[in-house]
């Protein structure tokens, strides 16, 4: 006999169970299944009261709300419910390949050789890229880009990036020993505001941000429960940085915190704006006199446009204004393959140089790093083609600077572009885009439409950007997300599209903006 019971024939009644207990139809076991239920549905142990109350706290306005309206409009394209539009043009992210950009050759090439080394004895592959991988790959355990990186990344593309940085500030020494690669110039900034803070009450520390500022630092100092100092930006003339403002804005904040980092985007993120040498040279000052620790964040040096205007390093000036100023401030600066020329935004390569740091603190972030293990190994290969590209002489050299200045040359029409259309629209005014990837217009908002928003709970600027989402399937990001003068309205859009897109958009922009000031005059 079977060690097994036999299933009964179907349609047979079921077995009665052992004695002592009830049929599945009776009323005691309808009663033990609604215990096993109610059981079921116990409240979770992570809800939004229980959660950490600074993740709650974070918001990341360029992936917010709006994004997520964005991606429902899309899907219900998909599924062919009529819209007034036939696509959702997504100008809210600075993401460059997203928008069509085409990548760079010679980085795609050395990444893929790295990543499949076979490659190497192909004969498409120019030798000037397999000898940069052949570099790469020796510097990896196993000579595979699988294995983990030293958490201060790749020895050699580290010294890769102190060479960089070296050329580009004019001699200027860099060690590789002060070179950190990063997930991204984000994993950087985040990890260094991690080290920084400390204390309770009043002695907890604050952090100096622009305003408007990049989403990524209000989000890393909610986080961390920092205190968020701001300091505003002068839009009328230009959005420049005035010291005058970064005193008031520090001598306020000394009666609730205690301010100790200050932090620039340059070229200015979302304004766009970039700083000249003698306003570097009074923010360095204020910093070595405040005993600030400065954070800059240059991911946009590759981009500028404007006549007259220079990507100024805080390194290269720190250096040239006297062993006072660089034996003694602490500067962390950050730079990222997402940006530039390169928009290699999903590989996640980026890295840091930290100057001036203690002895001891260095160990202390050295250890930090070691948590996360590494930065992507591929990231750091992209990272190592951005500051180690072909050189004039070598074999890729001339398609490398052909495409290389074609998107930056393309970056700076479409600049100058949307700063002429946008200031034709009533209502909207737009300084000149000098540098990055985006325009930061300042819209009117009629009194009516402030009211309708306040009814929807909404700010004036999102109200109008959901409305803008809404009629015209154009995604852009409105200025509360990265913060503005009370009583004025924004929007950041990126100027990624090609012409012909671009154009476009910004002509249904110009048509919504002056429909939109007629509905709510």
């Amino acid at each position: 006999a079977s060690p097994f019971p036999r299933e009964p024939p179907r349609g047979s009644p079921p077995s009665p169970g052992p004695p002592g207990t009830s049929s599945p139809g009776s009323a005691a076991a309808k009663a033990s299944a609604v215990k096993i239920n109610e059981k079921a549905s116990r409240e979770k142990i992570l809800t939004l009261e229980s959660m950490n109350p600074q993740v709650k706290a974070v918001e990341y306005a360029v992936r917010g709300p709006i994004v997520l309206k964005a991606g429902e409009i899309e899907k219900e394209l998909r599924k062919g419910i009529k819209k007034p539009f036939t696509e959702v043009i997504k100008a809210n992210i600075g993401d460059a390949h997203a928008m069509g950009q085409r990548p760079i050759t010679f980085l795609r090439q050395v990444v893929a050789l790295c990543t499949y080394p076979n490659l190497l004895d192909s004969p498409s592959f120019p030798e000037d890229a397999k000898k940069r991988a052949r570099r790469i790959l020796q510097g990896c355990g196993g000579n595979s880009l699988g294995s983990y990186s030293a958490s201060q990344g790749i020895n050699c593309i580290r010294e890769d990036v102190a060479s960089y940085i070296e050329r580009r500030d004019g001699g200027v020494p860099a060690d590789p020993d002060n070179i950190y690669l990063t997930t991204g110039a984000s994993d950087g900034i985040a990890t260094i505001l991690k080290i920084l803070v400390s204390g309770g009450g009043k002695s907890r520390t604050g952090v100096m941000i622009p305003i408007p500022q990049y989403p990524l630092y209000s989000a890393a100092i909610s986080e961390l429960d920092a205190i968020q100092v701001n300091y505003y930006l002068d839009e009328e003339n230009c959005w420049a940085l005035d010291v005058n403002e970064l005193r008031r804005s520090l001598n306020e904040a000394k009666a609730y915190c205690n301010p100790k980092v200050l932090c620039i985007i340059n070229p200015g993120n979302p304004t766009g704006q970039v700083q000249n040498r003698k306003c570097i040279e009074d923010v360095i000052h204020f910093a070595w006199e405040e005993k600030l620790f400065l954070l800059a964040d240059e991911v946009y040096q590759d981009n500028v446009y404007s006549e007259g205007c220079q990507f100024h390093s805080f390194k290269k000036i720190l250096y040239e204004m006297g062993p006072e100023y660089y034996n003694n401030v602490e500067l962390a600066s950050f730079h990222s393959t997402s940006k530039g020329y390169m928009g290699e935004c999903g590989y996640r390569g980026g890295y840091m140089e930290v100057i001036n740091l203690h002895p001891e603190i260095k160990g202390q972030l050295v250890k930090l790093l070691s948590v996360r293990l590494c930065p992507p190994v591929s990231g750091q290969a992209a990272m190592d083609i951005v500051v180690n590209p072909p050189i004039p002489g070598e074999e890729s050299y001339s398609q490398f600077i052909k495409e290389k200045e074609s998107v930056l040359n393309n970056l700076a029409k479409k600049a100058k572009l949307t700063e002429d259309m946008f200031n034709k629209v009533p209502g909207i005014h737009c300084n000149p885009l000098q540098g990055a990837m985006y325009a930061f217009p300042r819209i009117f908002i009629p009194s009516k439409a402030i009211e309708e928003a306040k009814a929807h709970k909404m700010a004036p600027d999102m109200f109008y950007c959901m409305k803008l989402l809404e009629e015209t399937g154009i995604c852009v990001v409105p200025g509360s997300g990265f913060g503005q003068r009370e009583g004025s309205y924004h929007f950041r859009m990126t100027i990624l599209p090609p012409v012909e897109k671009l154009k476009i958009l910004l002509e249904k922009v110009k048509d919504f903006h002056i429909k939109f000031l007629e509905k709510y005059a």
